[in-house]
Parts: C-alpha cells; sequence; structure tokens
C-alpha cells in the first residue's frame, strides 16, 4: 500500500514524485507524510536523479493534515502525537534538506500542510485555480509545524495575517506575494521543463548553489559571505581545464 501512496516516475534524470490519494484530496495521513519523506531521500540517493518534481494526484494538490487521524492524536497518546509531529516536521524540511532541486507542480488546492509542502519546494509553479492558504485557526487548530516556513517565505506581517484570518488566496495573490514562482495552465509541463534545465547543469555546481542558498538566508552578512567565498573557490573544481 505505501508503495502507492507516492507513485514514482523517471522521464531521463528528473523524477516525478506523484502524491497518491486522490480521493482524499492527497490528505497527510501518517502512511502518505512517510512515503513522501521516504520518496525523496530515495531521489536524493539515486545517482540518476538530478531534479525532482512533487505533484498531486487528481483534483488538488494536497489538502492538508488528514483530520480524520486527529482523533487517535489525543493527550492521553503522548508518544504518538510526539512521533507524528516529528514527521510533521521532516516532511516539511525535506524538500530543502536534500541535495538535488526540488520542484512543486500545484493544481487546486495547496493547504496548511499542503500549502508548507508547495512552497517549501525550491520551486513552485502554480494552476490558474490554486486555493493557498491555512484555514487552521477556523477549525480550532494552529498552523504550529507550517508556520516556520511561511514566515520565511513571506514575512511577518503578511504571515500573521495569513494564519490568523485563514483565508484562502488564488493564483494572482500568491504571485504577487512572492509566494510561487509562476502561473501556468499545466502545472506539472512547466515543472517538468524547470526540472530539466536543472538536470542539463553540472550536477556539482547544483547541489552546491542549493545548499549555499538555504546556509546564506540562516547567517549573518559576513558569515554568509565567507561561506560564499569557500563555495567561490570549491567551484573551479566543477569546470574541466580547457585544452
Amino acid at each position: 500500500m505505501t508503495d502507492t501512496l507516492v507513485l514514482t516516475e523517471d522521464r531521463g534524470a528528473v523524477r516525478i514524485l506523484t502524491m497518491n490519494r486522490p480521493d482524499k484530496l492527497n490528505a497527510l495521513n501518517t502512511a502518505l507524510t512517510q512515503a513522501i519523506v521516504d520518496a525523496f531521500l530515495a531521489a536524493d540517493a539515486a545517482p540518476q536523479v538530478r531534479a525532482v518534481v512533487l505533484a498531486g494526484a487528481g483534483r488538488g494538490f494536497c489538502a492538508g493534515a488528514d483530520l480524520a487521524e486527529f482523533k487517535y492524536l489525543t493527550p492521553d497518546q503522548a508518544e504518538a502525537v510526539q512521533r507524528r509531529a516529528d514527521l510533521t516536521c521532516r516532511v516539511q524540511m525535506v524538500m530543502s534538506q536534500i541535495s538535488k532541486p526540488v520542484v512543486a507542480a500545484v493544481h487546486g488546492a495547496a493547504v496548511g500542510g499542503g500549502a508548507g509542502l508547495a512552497i517549501g519546494c525550491d520551486m513552485t509553479v502554480v494552476g490558474p485555480d490554486l486555493k493557498f492558504g491555512y484555514p487552521e485557526v477556523r477549525h480550532s487548530i494552529v498552523p504550529a509545524l507550517v508556520m516556520t516556513g511561511l514566515v520565511r517565505a513571506l514575512g511577518r506581517k503578511q504571515a500573521f495575517e495569513m494564519i490568523s484570518l485563514g483565508r484562502l488566496i488564488g493564483a494572482e495573490e500568491a504571485l504577487h506575494l512572492g509566494l510561487v514562482n509562476r502561473i501556468t495552465d499545466d502545472p506539472l509541463a512547466e515543472a517538468l521543463a524547470i526540472a530539466e534545465v536543472w538536470a542539463a547543469a553540472e550536477p556539482r555546481a547544483i547541489r552546491a548553489a542549493k545548499s549555499l542558498f538555504y546556509r546564506v538566508a540562516e547567517l549573518p552578512t559576513e558569515a554568509a559571505m565567507q561561506v560564499g567565498r569557500d563555495v567561490n573557490a570549491m567551484m573551479r573544481a566543477f569546470r574541466e581545464p580547457k585544452a
């Protein structure tokens, strides 16, 4: 069963990972969440894979956490609650932690944890039917495990408005806010085109660029420049000397 929760397809050096609970709008139960983490780690370990696309089967990208599991995640099940929280943290971070670049191909709903997955990828391409947001507070839930990614992607004022009002936004507003890169009628085709550009590049350069990108975001300016200097020296080894 877990093998079918995330469908895997390789197109050349690009791996497409498709969340596959279409009858539940790809809601993130424990099994799917673990399958996503495992699929990303497998893609990162596969030498023939140079770039990854994350998509969702059916009518939407991902409806967020599967609320049906909440009845089992109660205060008297503290260990289960902690394990689920740890897993959610891992799935929200795995896209930026693997060495290979990831682009999300998003259509329809991307809410809560699904919104976190969408913007947690290195790039995000969406369809005009996008419904994006964090409605948890309206259901008496705190979007605790997706809040960090949103604040870093959006900034304090607009992020607080989104999580506290719980409204959903469309594709044009998401693009205006800088949450997504492109709007297109065919997000998967556009995401594949992006991934193919990455796959054609020198893989060591792509890995170093992605690693440096996330490191400098967390460092003070001087420390970030020092790290950049080190990578600048290292990257000269990526190019073959001309005869």
